[in-house]
């Protein structure tokens, strides 16, 4: 029996490549995402090895507010350089080092455009001097307070030179320095892990990253020869006391090498989602190839059992085919994964600023994903196919013919039950009622719907195959490519399922956020009254900002009637984490927003006042005249009394501090700004005004409303492409479907296409007719993917009604691209299976068995 499988799977290799091709592709995602998050993680540990080599004991203030590196960037806490000579004091310490480090040193290169990065920080810090790690590569070190020097990354990332003048933002508006240093790293590096750094004098570091002098947020320490590092941490945190954290520079690298490696696990997850996707579209395909082998072998299996084979060895054959396929299928993906994983590693190298990374490494987990998931998703799909061969009664192998079509009842009545299922777990997840577990109750509901969709295909495929046939029945090879395409409903149901998947996802992640996109804007056109907005486009971490002396001065032009300036920050208000606001003009809440006051008063504010929504305050059991505890990214926390309470929107922030609080915010800058003009007043005379007074902040610019809103909005449209990028996958998988399922079909009728050529039928014709057979299945296909989609997005779109999203927006545009696609699709698709059945010989076809 093991002969007679190993010599069947040998004489149809080729087309269980293309069903193990789907594996490859599935196995690739799954085995890629490990060997990039391994990568990316001991690339890391590497750099953070490098960058704290040389510090023996780390002593740092704890932040007033912890967060992830998922959440947002963690703000220093600083600490007194009292602390600094405290540290010196105790025993075993040979040097102790003050060092203020911060985010959000950006620097305006030669273009007058802000260097930007996309996830490595822009640090502003100290001077120490040159060490084993950091080299000058040219000039000398910064002594005048106007005198900075630079990494080579940056340098070479602004386009700017030794002596050259260049502006800096930081906690301050724009200030003037000049370059008179270049430097780099041990082993010719520009930077480490593509940070971009800025080194001024302390003072200068102090003052301008900080926020205040005399002041670090960190100390790095050297320990006397024979004195252990930790023994040396205990004695020198028993001497700051509890408020620091003291840590080894072991402790410390490990430590910030977790954080990034969190943010990368939730990346992994991402690519593995995509993966689970690819991989059921590629079950369809194997489902349907096997079922095609098993109906094509319905003779040969017969015979098998007439001469004694039993059920289970027929099952056994089966499954043992399948299990070749997905070991081939596996190693393959393993390999392809592996190649993918070290392009994407090399692409994210490049993008974070010159990441040096490790060498490529193959984790277990990926070797052991690869081949769990190959072999499992191959042989589950293939069961369904070995029972029904192992029921081929012996008398089948005196039939001519293969076993008839079965009826689909049972499959409609599994269909029905499994969309109930996907239906009301979707319910229970998108109305909250999932408790903890939304995220798998909303995951596992799309997977049982996609399922029952599925299995209800057979149902309907048919008359809508029948109908969309109708459009290409106007010639001979048309009316039979649409027969061809409805006579077997359960092969064309799976086949059109596997594309339905791939752009049933898009469709619905469009709606989704063509749909929040137009609730967005129509809320801003409706209730923000401000003819100008200044703003910025958010490419990194920390959100674009500019001098608040712009307010003022706009202020000051003829025919702007009020200004106002947002400040925005993460903080801890009454002991949770809450994004608080702050405006230089409260009254603009109600006159530019359209705020209405629920409770108090909120048109102005104390500098011990605050507001809050009627969500938030309702949530967080707060009333007018309630004391709140807030603690932001600096300072100390305050006491606050609630002066009023305005009604939630989508356009107002959950708490309102008084302008004073925005000191102590994170970025103690405003992030936008709204003005608005006097009746009769032109536009298009203030906004060249306001871009002048926006000379010194390159990072905004002023916009009238609409432009501001489509500024805004336009940035879901990076996400969007990002998952229809992944999501082509699917799609690929689907059209590997589509020719495999016609070119085991042409070999299924080789005896009909013989008949066909020799009453008549051209090469010509036979070429069109097994396109239009798959343009039907494709068209068909994309059909259900976009109506299951759009039943998606507007499902989701519903249950998210609370959070804002009101407009439900169809993409009447891309739902017929995809449409016109699905067409191009089949045509591409048709090409090889149409090629082989125009070249079939005639007599020989005719005489085949």
């Amino acid at each position: 029996m093991f002969r007679a499988t190993w010599k069947s799977l040998l004489a149809r290799k080729v087309r269980l490549i293309l069903s193990g091709l789907a594996v490859v592709l599935g196995v690739m995602f799954v085995s890629g995402a490990f060997v990039l998050t391994d990568t990316l993680g001991r690339s890391f540990d590497a750099v953070f090895a490098d960058a704290y080599e040389g510090v023996d004991v780390n002593v740092s203030a704890k932040p007033k507010i912890e967060l992830s590196e998922t959440e947002g960037e963690q703000v220093p806490a600083a600490m007194p350089a009292a602390t600094l000579e405290k540290v010196r004091t105790v025993g075993g310490v040979a040097e102790a080092t003050g060092i203020v480090a911060a985010d959000g040193a950006r620097l305006i290169g030669s273009n007058g455009k802000v260097v930007t990065s996309f996830g490595p920080p822009q640090l502003g810090e100290n001077w120490v001097g040159e060490s084993d790690l950091v080299k000058l590569r040219e000039g000398r070190e910064p002594r005048a307070d106007d005198e900075i020097v630079i990494n080579g990354a940056l340098a070479q990332a602004a386009k700017v030179k030794v002596g050259d003048r260049v502006g800096v933002l930081t906690l301050e508006p724009k200030k003037e320095f000049t370059v008179v240093g270049v430097f780099g790293y041990s082993g010719d590096r520009d930077s480490l892990g593509g940070a971009n750094e800025v080194a001024f004098t302390t003072p200068v570091a102090q003052r301008l990253m900080l926020g205040e002098p005399d002041v670090f947020t960190n100390i790095s320490v050297k320990a006397a020869d024979g004195v252990g590092e930790a023994a040396l941490r205990d004695d020198i945190a028993a001497a700051v006391g509890g408020d620091y954290e003291v840590k080894t520079g072991e402790q410390l690298s490990a430590d910030a090498s977790a954080g990034l490696k969190e943010g990368l696990s939730f990346f992994n997850k991402i690519l593995l989602g995509f993966a689970a996707v690819a991989l059921l579209v590629g079950t369809f395909l194997i489902l349907n190839t096997f079922s095609i082998i098993v109906a094509q072998r319905t003779r040969e299996l017969a015979l098998m059992r007439a001469i004694g084979a039993s059920g289970r060895q027929i099952i056994g054959s089966v499954v043992l085919e399948a299990v070749a396929v997905g070991l081939i299928a596996s190693v393959l993906g393993l390999g392809a994964g592996i190649g993918v994983g070290a392009l994407l590693a090399y692409l994210f190298g490049k993008l974070a600023g010159g990441l040096a990374l490790a060498g490529i490494g193959v984790p277990a987990a990926a070797v052991i994903g690869a081949f769990s998931v190959g072999l499992v998703i191959t042989v589950v799909a293939a069961l369904l196919p070995a029972l029904r061969a192992s029921r081929i009664p012996p008398i089948a192998a005196m039939q001519d013919v293969a076993t008839p079509d079965r009826p689909l009842t049972k499959v409609t009545v599994a269909g029905a039950i499994v969309t109930g299922i996907g239906g009301t777990l979707l319910f229970l997840g998108l109305s909250g009622n999932a408790g903890d577990n939304t995220l798998a109750t909303i995951l596992g509901g799309v997977l049982f719907a996609f399922i029952g969709v599925a299995l209800l295909t057979p149902l309907i495929s048919r008359p809508v195959v029948s109908l969309l046939g109708a459009l290409f029945a106007w010639s001979v090879p048309g009316k039979l490519g649409r027969l061809n395409s409805g006579r077997n409903p359960r092969r064309t149901a799976i086949t059109a399922a596997a594309l339905m998947v791939g752009i049933a996802l898009v469709t619905g992640v469009t709606v989704i956020l063509d749909s929040a996109k137009g609730s967005i804007s129509a809320l801003a056109e409706d209730q923000i009254k401000a003819e100008l907005v200044i703003a910025g486009v958010q490419g990194g971490p920390r959100p674009p900002s500019f001098d608040p002396a712009v307010l003022e001065k706009a202020a000051a032009i003829p025919g702007v009637q009020m200004v106002d300036g947002e400040y925005g920050d993460m903080a801890v208000v009454n002991g949770e984490r809450t994004w608080v606001a702050a405006s230089s003009n409260v009254a603009a809440l109600e006159q530019i927003f359209g705020a209405k006051a629920t409770a108090g008063d909120i048109s102005r504010l104390a500098p011990d006042q605050m507001l809050f929504s009627s969500d938030t305050a309702k949530s967080r059991n707060v009333s007018v005249g309630s004391k709140v505890s807030v603690q932001l990214s600096r300072g100390e926390a305050r006491t606050y009394t609630v002066s009023g309470i305005y009604e939630s929107s989508q356009l107002t922030n959950p708490v309102v501090l008084p302008p004073q609080a925005a000191r102590d915010f994170a970025i103690p800058q405003p992030i936008q700004g709204f003005l608005q003009l006097a009746p009769g007043t032109r536009v298009t005379d203030v906004q060249p005004q306001v871009e002048t007074l926006l000379a010194d902040s390159p990072e905004v610019s002023v916009a009238d409303r609409a432009a501001f809103i489509e500024q805004q909005t336009s940035q879901l449209d990076t996400p969007l492409r990002m998952i229809q990028i992944l999501l082509a996958l699917a799609i690929v998988i689907a059209v590997l479907g589509i020719i495999n399922t016609l070119a085991l079909s042409v070999l299924e009728r080789t005896r009909e296409l013989g008949l066909l050529r020799a009453i008549g039928l051209r090469r010509a014709q036979t070429m069109r007719m097994i396109t239009v057979e798959a343009v039907v299945i494709s068209v068909f296909g994309a059909l259900l993917g976009v109506v299951v989609g759009t039943g998606l997005g507007a499902a989701v779109v519903e249950a998210l009604k609370d959070e804002g999203i009101t407009d439900l927006v169809l993409p009447w545009g891309q739902m017929g691209i995809f449409l016109g696609l699905a067409a191009i699709i089949g045509v591409v698709a048709a090409v090889l299976p149409a090629v082989r059945a125009a070249r079939i010989n005639v007599l020989g076809a005719i005489a085949h068995d």
